[in-house]
């Protein structure tokens, strides 16, 4: 099953994995690659927690008194937490900022999967800090989905 916010992710099934789609997601700018990837994972058996929000509005304060982003971002927190696995997408030509810090607070959790390829601007920081911590990291999704589909198996 696919959840993304607001949906109760306690109402996965609890017998399958879950995967988070952490990666690239700046409005205008990524390409919406959680469609494919959730469409992909769930098909295989998976709850994929999937953060692109159908109804966000760029209008939103960034800040926690904002009841609609203050949502958003614990449901982040929570899929996070809870997720079997983490997939992070770095596209390149975008900052993803916000999944920069995911990756550093996730990184030592051994449920991490980084695909970084060649042209995204930090790709010096998360291939050293995927080497330190020993986590895989792959050039392209292709390859990570191989990767990932194994290890579940």
């Amino acid at each position: 099953m696919i959840f993304t916010p607001p949906q109760n992710i306690a109402t996965r099934d609890f017998t399958k994995k879950s995967v988070f789609l952490a990666g690239s997601i700046e409005m205008g700018k990524a390409e919406k690659w959680q469609s494919h990837e959730s469409r992909l994972l769930r098909d295989k058996g998976l709850n994929v927690f999937n953060p692109r929000r159908s109804d966000w509005d760029s209008t939103w304060s960034q800040d926690f008194t904002n009841p609609n982003f203050s949502q958003q971002v614990n449901w982040e927190l929570d899929a996070l937490d809870t997720a079997d696995y983490i997939i992070f997408y770095f596209q390149p030509g975008t900052v993803s900022l916000i999944r920069l810090l995911e990756l550093g607070i996730h990184i030592a959790r051994s449920k991490c999967l980084v695909c970084c390829p060649d042209g995204f601007q930090r790709k010096g920081n998360v291939d050293i800090i995927c080497a330190r911590y020993n986590v895989p990291i792959f050039e392209d999704m292709l390859d990570l989905n191989r990767h990932l589909l194994n290890i579940i198996d």
